[in-house]
């Protein structure tokens, strides 16, 4: 069954929105454009959001890793 146009840009919009936070999250750990400059929002043919993050080099994924497991901030 295919999706409306509305669910499509609907579910867009929440994957971009979802994007734009990790790039910004990666850049705020000092990582380069390289690393978060391959984060692409995605929409499944059946309508489910998704964020792409690509490849990234170990270091990258460990400081990525590191702020996740860091508390939250009060």
């Amino acid at each position: 069954m295919a999706m409306d146009m509305q669910t499509y840009r609907d579910r867009r919009k929440e994957a971009t929105e979802a994007a734009e936070a990790i790039r910004a999250a990666l850049a705020g750990l000092g990582l380069p454009e390289s690393v978060w400059g391959s984060v692409r929002p995605m929409v499944t043919h059946s309508g489910k959001p998704y964020v792409h993050l690509g490849m990234v080099r170990a270091e990258a994924a460990a400081r990525m890793a590191e702020a996740m497991r860091a508390p939250a901030e009060p």
